[in-house]
């Protein structure tokens, strides 16, 4: 195989690549908090050696994450929260602390305040936030302060990652900064009985997956031609 096929070869596989993120955006289109994900797309060069030229090859294996806002939606729930503006929510995960924009939470069997699939929520000092199961009125206000019938009981914070490039898609709606987590106090606003909706934009994903695809039909047919070339020329060698 000859360096244009390996150079086409390695620009399929990065088009798959790119095809897999952009049906997971789809996929998530209406999960709530979902961000956006795309392929990046990076360069590396083969020294083959002597006087031979060069071989640069494409590869797309880290993706980059879409913080974008996106839409609101009211739902009028006590404990459904929405962040307007940047920042994250900080939820305690199984090996350490996640962050995510997904805001809808609810009280677990020990008062604190849990996403869905049990994972705790935590305050602006990194501890579980709890509601006294007998409060009859639990309201937030939008610096995060949350109040138990007209009683402060807590705040909820908005967290960052240390290094926004670190950020590293986990499980679905849940992020990891492996370089570590730090508070925000300004620039953003904690609403009640909002939640955000994903920031995909459906239409557009559908038409970069209809490039990719022609870009990647593009490709197969080089290496079609390619493979017929290379079998042409056995064949007349054999031949001789």
């Amino acid at each position: 195989m000859d360096a244009a096929s390996y150079v086409t070869l390695t620009r399929q596989s990065g088009l798959q690549a790119e095809m897999r993120t952009i049906a997971n955006n789809i996929a998530n289109a209406s999960t709530t908090g979902f961000r956006r994900e795309g392929a990046i797309f990076s360069e590396f060069i083969s020294d083959l050696g002597g006087d031979d030229p060069s071989l640069s090859m494409a590869a797309a294996q880290v993706r980059d994450t879409r913080l974008d806002q996106a839409p609101l939606t009211q739902t009028g729930a006590t404990y459904d929260f929405a962040i307007e503006g940047d920042g994250f929510f900080l939820i305690e995960g199984a090996t350490g602390p996640l962050l995510t924009r997904a805001g809808a939470f609810t009280p677990n069997a020990a008062g604190e305040l849990s996403t869905l699939d049990g994972y705790r929520l935590l305050d602006a000092g990194g501890a579980p936030v709890f509601v006294p199961p007998d409060a009859a009125a639990v309201s937030l206000a939008a610096d995060g302060t949350l109040s138990a019938d007209g009683q402060p009981i807590g705040e909820i914070g908005l967290w960052q990652p240390v290094d926004p490039t670190d950020l590293q898609h986990r499980d679905g709606v849940r992020f990891e900064a492996p370089g570590g987590v730090q508070p925000m106090f300004d620039g953003a606003v904690i609403l009640q009985g909002f939640l955000e909706n994903s920031n995909v934009d459906p239409i557009g994903e559908f038409a970069r997956m209809i490039e990719i695809q022609r870009a990647y039909e593009q490709g197969q047919q080089f290496l079609d031609r390619e493979d017929q070339r290379i079998r042409g020329v056995i064949e007349a060698l054999l031949k001789r």
